[in-house]
């Protein structure tokens, strides 16, 4: 079956010392956000490639291989759904959309969602209803909340800010390292597109964002209004 053939491939790529570097860097110790995840030691790159040469996959031995418990697997699986989703047509892309929706229990880990999330429902969300990314933001799920915020990246790319600041607001009291840093990041390609509308939010909300999340929102700016936003003087 092809998809034995993939892992076989992957699993020769693999390096125990690469492997044991991924396991300190995304925290898969007891307790840790990404506890239990098992590395094989695969780089991106080659994780690429390896998408690339299946990416005719069916959509039932994608989503099994996303039930892998080897990270490199389940980041093979969700690329070659990006990269189907890139060249699907509209039923392709529904599909696609709706599976990954049913499987974020998989789609566990930072990288993984950073990958796909832009790609597979923000791109699908940018003519429709944005009722979803409420729903997401609202999930005890760690990384269904930053799929939500990480959706928003191609409704940014077209103009539209509305979607970041929604979201930004709903998770202004999350308790996350992780949704800090990606609700941060968002704001900051706002900054980048729209300075005015930026700031309009950060002064409406820096007192209470968490302390990451604002450093990486202002990020860009001038050092003296980096101080001040951070000293609390803005007004």
């Amino acid at each position: 079956m092809a998809i034995e053939s993939l892992k076989k491939e992957l699993n020769a790529l693999g390096s125990p010392h690469q492997a044991r570097h991924a396991q300190r860097f995304f925290k898969t110790g007891k307790g840790e956000y990404g506890e239990g995840d098992r590395f094989i030691g695969v780089r991106m790159p080659q994780i690429r490639a390896v998408a690339k040469k299946y990416r005719s996959l069916s959509l039932t031995n994608v989503r099994r291989l996303l039930r892998s418990p080897v990270h490199e697997e389940r980041m093979t699986a969700l690329l070659i759904w990006v990269f189907q989703y890139e060249k699907g047509d509209i039923v392709a892309r529904e599909k696609i959309f709706h599976s990954y929706l049913s499987s974020t229990r998989y789609i566990n880990n930072w990288d993984l969602v950073d990958l796909s999330a832009p790609t597979i429902v923000g791109n699908h969300l940018l003519k429709g209803s944005k009722q979803l990314l409420k729903d997401l933001s609202a999930s005890h799920d760690l990384w269904e909340r930053r799929i939500a915020v990480l959706a928003t990246f191609p409704m940014i790319r077209s103009g539209d800010f509305a979607p970041t600041l929604l979201v930004s607001r709903r998770l202004l009291k999350d308790p996350h390292d992780l949704i800090h840093k990606a609700t941060g990041w968002m704001l900051r390609e706002v900054g980048k597109r729209d300075l005015p509308c930026l700031e309009e939010f950060l002064k409406k909300h820096y007192l209470k964002m968490p302390r990451t999340m604002l450093r990486y929102a202002i990020e860009k700016l001038p050092k003296k209004q980096r101080k001040a936003y951070l000293s609390g003087k803005v007004v």
